[in-house]
């Protein structure tokens, strides 16, 4: 029997994408050598935690969807099944000028599925120009929109500003005025191909989104119990890569039948060579990785671009709040934070010593402006913020810690789905060549190991 032939895969950036990756491809073929490049001091990417008061607390994303089975399948493969913690509370409050009011049920990313229920939330002329969407003409679609755009002319501007923008602006800190219909949304954009108005798509998005899980009881989202950021160091460990640190990535280029990779200073790069080459890497560093072989990529790749934020994670000593999970702050209120996780109420193993954890994000696309206090400013201005949002009367944080995430989301823009094909399919045309991350089909981490997997999958 002729023994198989040892490969090198190269994989360009430490985030749970590329160590997913990692992971992936070592599993399949175990013996390759895999070599893992970052160009930063620390492998995760957006995936990272601190010590807050003595407990790992997440400051990137702190909770998993449970409901695609991605990232909870991983947990389990890497032996950490017994580490899953579910919430104890769901139930999260926006608030608004005139005071806090519950999310309202039923809705689809914020898009209501009818009039009922969203009194309060909005106003009474709001209520009635929602209700009397599905007597206007036929919606009917050709390409793609901004979420913004066909919510606005559908169900009114507080819709949009009260509702939509919010729950969007928590996951991609980006606007719906700018943000794809089709890339955001996927679910009601495939759903409005086929009906005459946004309220009954959003209803069969609903339903079709049921049907899918079957009507599964359980938690929609899950998390570790040391914290999302525990992933990263699980999966380094498992895959057996070699993950070098401060090693940034500066060309890739064709070498016979097989790949270079330079690396390291650029005056003296050294060459790494591969059998296959996996870029994980945001897209504008990406662009720059595969304009030699890969040209028709660059211009869609540099189509997307990133919005920058910070996370301040608090402990304030044992008190009384009131908010649910949390709360979802739109720009309407004039507020410089845009969301606040009580997770001491959200997480039973964050609330067993009393003390009260709170994360709040700063930060929108195009609105970074606060992002430019230095650090004691932005952290006291955010502690100030939240103490007033969750009415505290013991406002001194026990201990506070400010991560600033530059270029941490990429922003899907109109047109985002046809970028990312032109990009695979330049990127298909070089044999050995692949791209995965956050950057194409989704920013959650379900999406991004889905998404390393499959291109390893390709690679294979």
């Amino acid at each position: 029997m002729t023994p198989r032939m040892t490969r090198r895969l190269v994989v360009v950036g430490a985030g749970i994408t590329g160590l997913t990756a990692a992971w992936a491809w070592s599993r399949q073929r175990p013996g390759d050598e895999v070599v893992v490049v970052e160009a930063g001091g620390r492998i995760g990417g957006k995936l990272d935690r601190v010590e807050l008061a003595g407990t790992w607390y997440d400051t990137g994303p702190e909770a998993v969807l449970a409901r695609v089975p991605e990232a909870v399948e991983l947990v389990t493969e890497l032996g950490l099944g017994d580490r899953l913690v579910a919430p104890s509370t769901t139930q999260a409050s926006i608030v608004l000028p005139d005071g806090r009011h519950p999310l309202p049920p039923g809705t689809v990313q914020g898009v209501p599925t009818s009039a009922d229920g969203l009194a309060g939330v909005l106003t009474d002329d709001g209520v009635a120009r929602v209700r009397a969407e599905a007597g206007l003409p036929p919606l009917r679609l050709e390409g793609d929109v901004s979420v913004g755009a066909l919510l606005r002319a559908r169900l009114g501007d507080e819709v949009v500003d009260r509702l939509v923008e919010p729950l969007l602006g928590g996951v991609y800190a980006g606007r719906p005025d700018d943000l794809s219909l089709a890339a955001t949304m996927p679910a009601l954009a495939a759903q409005l191909a086929r009906a005459d108005s946004v309220l009954a798509a959003a209803v069969a998005a609903r339903d079709a989104g049921a049907r899918s899980r079957g009507d599964v009881d359980g938690p929609v989202f899950v998390t570790v119990a040391d914290g999302i950021g525990s992933l990263p160091q699980a999966l380094a460990a498992a895959s057996g890569a070699r993950v070098r640190l401060r090693t940034p990535a500066h060309a890739i280029r064709r070498a016979g039948g097989r790949l270079e990779v330079a690396v390291g200073p650029v005056a003296a790069p050294e060459v790494v060579e591969a059998d296959a080459v996996l870029v994980a890497a945001p897209a504008g560093k990406s662009a720059r990785l595969l304009g030699g072989l890969a040209p028709d990529a660059v211009e869609p790749l540099r189509g997307i671009p990133y919005a920058s934020m910070a996370v301040v994670a608090m402990a304030f000593p044992a008190q009384p709040v009131a908010a649910g999970s949390g709360l979802l702050v739109p720009p309407v209120t004039g507020r410089l934070v845009k969301g606040v996780t009580v997770s001491s109420s959200k997480w039973p193993h964050l609330s067993g010593d009393g003390l009260l954890r709170v994360r709040a994000s700063v930060g929108r696309y195009g609105d970074e402006v606060q992002l430019q206090r230095d650090d004691d400013d932005l952290t006291a201005a955010v502690v100030a913020d939240v103490a007033d949002l969750l009415d505290l009367e013991r406002r001194e944080p026990v201990e506070a810690h400010l991560v600033r995430w530059g270029g941490g989301l990429p922003q899907y823009l109109v047109g985002h789905p046809q970028r990312v094909v032109a990009v695979r399919a330049a990127v298909a045309a070089v044999p050995g060549l692949a791209v995965a991350g956050a950057a194409y089909d989704g920013v959650g981490v379900p999406a991004c190991i889905r998404g390393a997997r499959r291109a390893v999958e390709a690679l294979l």
